[in-house]
């Protein structure tokens, strides 16, 4: 069963709104503004039946899944990081802080399965897609600074003096 996101218009009165409480100029703020989320909900809903326990809802597993490629990060550190930092959970499509784990890092592997490599694909292709004329670069810079030199320093001893 399709998890269900929460009415983003209803206002809690005993909590802070995560929108007002966030710098608007951050990049993960902006880049959750950039986001159609509701292309996602529209693919990924036909991987879900009408019964049984609910699932977690889509936009969370998309954004974890994105959170996780951006910082080169495990699952479990998605997870876990998730509740120390609002710009994830805002990202993530919650309005208030929560203090709980949004899921297992078990759900992350069951929902790529569920998604499949077609799925993978579409989440990358519409983060390029969010970029723009900026992901389409003309040129790549190689920088070959690594290589070796043949340098000794002063203060370094050579052997047989």
């Amino acid at each position: 069963m399709k998890g269900k996101s929460r009415n983003q218009d209803q206002i809690n009165l005993l909590q802070v709104n995560l929108r007002d409480m966030l710098n608007p100029k951050e990049p993960l703020y902006q880049l959750a503004d950039s986001i159609n989320w509701d292309y996602f909900e529209r693919e990924f809903s036909e991987y879900y039946i009408d019964f049984g326990r609910p699932a977690k809802p889509i936009r969370l597993m998309v954004s974890l899944l994105i959170l996780k490629q951006m910082y080169s990060i495990s699952d479990d550190e998605v997870v876990e990081s998730w509740t120390q930092n609002p710009y994830y959970q805002y990202f993530s499509g919650m309005d208030v802080f929560q203090w709980q784990l949004p899921c297992v890092s078990s759900d992350l592997t069951h929902f790529r399965k569920r998604i499949g490599a077609a799925g993978a694909e579409k989440i990358f292709k519409n983060s390029i897609d969010v970029h723009g004329q900026k992901s389409d670069e003309n040129e790549v810079l190689i920088d070959s600074t690594v290589m070796e030199k043949n340098i000794t320093f002063p203060t370094r001893r050579r052997p047989g003096l």
